[in-house]
């Protein structure tokens, strides 16, 4: 077999997803017997102080007889972060550009003075 036919063979199908300095590849690739099996790269871009770069990638290869559980697990998870954290991407505030828009809250005199009542002037002389 000619090397053309294997590279031809191995990737099968692929979809590619950007995420911002990260994209991960999602590649279908067959086994020298013929089968069907998943790779997962991350590659994730990383540039130097003098404006050159490097990608480092990571590769997670999964098998149909692991599909079911990996599924379910991933579901599993994914759900448990959004129930838990909500959609909003918390890591962005770190970014330099990042800018949250808060929504102001006038606090009334009523509410103001009402809530310095509660408070007791001590003198720290008398403990």
């Amino acid at each position: 077999m000619r090397e053309n036919d294997m590279l031809e063979k191995e990737e099968i199908f692929s979809k590619v997803l950007r995420a911002g300095r990260r994209t991960y590849f999602f590649d279908v690739r067959a086994t020298k017997a013929d089968d069907y099996y998943i790779t997962i790269t991350e590659s994730k871009k990383f540039t130097e102080e003098d404006g050159s770069f490097h990608f480092k990638k990571h590769k997670i290869y999964l098998y149909k007889e692991d599909f079911a559980a990996f599924t379910e697990i991933l579901g599993e998870m994914t759900s448990y972060v959004l129930n838990h954290k909500g959609e909003e991407v918390i890591s962005e505030r770190h970014q330099k550009d990042f800018k949250k828009e808060y929504a102001t809250e006038r606090v009334s005199t009523e509410d103001s003075v009402s809530s310095i009542s509660n408070f007791t002037d001590i003198d720290f002389d008398d403990i």
